[in-house]
């Protein structure tokens, strides 16, 4: 109490000072406090968080198709095949065993699948992938690639968003902070799900400390994809006076409280779901595509989980049509627990392998003949590997210290192989790498410098690849 019997009034906050500067410097350095500092080139002024944004230098592609293969495909049954396990196969595993997911340890196990060479690069792919063998001289295969966790949760995390705890941006989010998007009526990030989510949940797909804006937008299987996309007032003007309503009182809100990424996030994916209505439902009807187009994707496919997948692969075609930068395909459910095959490998990697091999190589035809590829980058990764030695009498455990993917599209090296893992199979021995190596892998054919594309978090500059990472030249074009 003031000697004049007046309470004194509270001094402003410095929130409140800055929004009640009606321009000058108030407005774009709050958005730069309470929030992440722009991306080299980005116009802080920006409003929309789904505005293009320049790119740190030319970049090689313009957006990335994710097919990712939940539970850890094994490498010495696709793309790595190694001749000693069947010189081996029933013997006790000659080299020193690491501790493993379960510890149920059997003896050398050889490949039920034979490995044949393709294409002008003679690059060898199991009989498991007939269809994508056809495509080699377009792989860049590597063959040396690790992770730091051999649990599917965390490895998970790590694969998605370069560390394996919850609740950091995904790698797609990243993306749509550093690019925003071609296409105003859909999301920069969306992800596919063929029916099984992955260990982790959704926070594999989550925006983190990033605007909520830039978190992925999952599509389902199922027909339409999305809840509540049909409208479901009596008229589109009702619709309008409700979202109209939403606006005035969210905006009300940022007059009092100034920039808040909540409500700021809330009232652009208002106006974001609000258009989708339009778009989404023509996207996903496929009955303009033509009988060839169907047939090649194998959306008749009697083979379990091939029609979904196929589905899934149109959809990311088209998506990236309209300008979607980061699409994510998960697996279908075939009646195994994904690539996951503790028991059983041969018939669950079989049936996982025959769900998405033709989908996958038409996928990269089509892009080939719309001219798309080259702008396009495909990537096809589990988050680890498996054992070359069994778990128990015919399945394989979690190997984190040597796995095999590839790239292909714009500015990859097709028909190369890189790193190369021990005799056995078991862990890198050269060229080792990391998952922090292809997210910067990544984002560089993109245009965006994975040291530069930084968000202040928590006091310091936080990035995808956190203090890791270099991109992969020799895989290059």
């Amino acid at each position: 109490m003031a000697h004049c019997g007046r309470f004194r009034r509270a001094p402003l906050t410095r929130r409140q000072m800055l929004s009640h500067c009606c321009g000058g410097f108030g407005s774009i350095a709050l958005a730069s406090m309470l929030g992440g500092e722009p991306v080299q080139g980005q116009d802080a002024s920006t409003t929309s968080p789904f505005s293009p944004r320049p790119t740190h230098f030319p970049a090689r592609v313009k957006h990335v198709i994710y097919l990712y293969m939940d539970g850890g495909p094994s490498q010495v049954d696709t793309f790595d095949p190694k001749p000693r396990l069947a010189t081996d196969n029933g013997k006790p595993f000659a080299m020193k065993i690491e501790p493993t997911q379960f510890n149920n340890i059997g003896t050398t196990l050889a490949s039920p699948w034979k490995f044949q060479q393709y294409g002008e690069s003679g690059t060898p792919v199991s009989d498991l992938f007939p269809h994508v063998a056809k495509h080699v001289d377009d792989l860049a295969v590597i063959r040396s690639m690790t992770s730091k966790f051999s649990e599917h949760t965390n490895g998970n995390y790590f694969l998605h968003t370069g560390i394996g705890i919850q609740g950091r941006p995904s790698m797609g989010a990243w993306v749509g902070y550093g690019l925003g998007t071609e296409c105003e009526d859909l999301p920069a990030f969306v992800v596919l799900n063929g029916g099984l989510t992955p260990p982790g949940g959704l926070d594999n797909f989550n925006s983190g400390f990033l605007p909520a804006s830039y978190q992925g937008s999952v599509f389902g299987a199922q027909s339409p994809p999305l809840s509540n996309i049909q409208r479901r007032e009596a008229s589109d003007q009702l619709q309008r006076n409700k979202l109209a309503l939403l606006d005035r009182l969210d905006r009300g809100e940022l007059s009092q409280r100034g920039s808040d990424d909540n409500v700021e996030s809330a009232i652009a994916n208002y106006e974001l779901a609000y258009r989708m209505q339009t778009v989404v439902p023509e996207l996903t009807d496929l009955s303009s595509e033509t009988a060839q187009t169907r047939t090649l994707y194998g959306l008749d496919a009697k083979t379990k989980g091939t029609a979904t997948f196929g589905r899934q692969c149109l959809l990311a075609r088209r998506l990236i049509e309209k300008g979607v930068r980061f699409i994510e395909l998960t697996c279908p459910a075939v009646g195994h627990d994904r690539w996951d095959q503790h028991g059983n490998l041969a018939k669950g990697h079989a049936d996982n392998a025959a769900a998405v091999d033709q989908p996958i190589a038409a996928l990269l035809a089509d892009l080939k003949q719309r001219g798309l590829f080259e702008e396009t980058l495909i990537v096809w990764s589990g988050e680890f590997g498996r054992t070359p030695f069994a778990q128990g009498n015919n399945g394989r455990d979690h190997n984190p210290f040597g796995f095999s993917l590839w790239l292909a599209g714009g500015g990859v090296k097709g028909g190369t192989v890189l790193g190369k893992t021990d005799e056995f199979g078991y862990k890198a021995v050269e060229n080792i790498l990391q998952i922090h190596d292809l997210h910067a892998t990544m984002l560089h054919l993109l245009g965006l410098d994975h040291l530069k594309l930084t968000f202040r978090f928590s006091g310091r500059d936080m990035r995808l690849t956190d203090v890791h990472g270099e991109v992969i030249k020799e895989i290059l074009a």
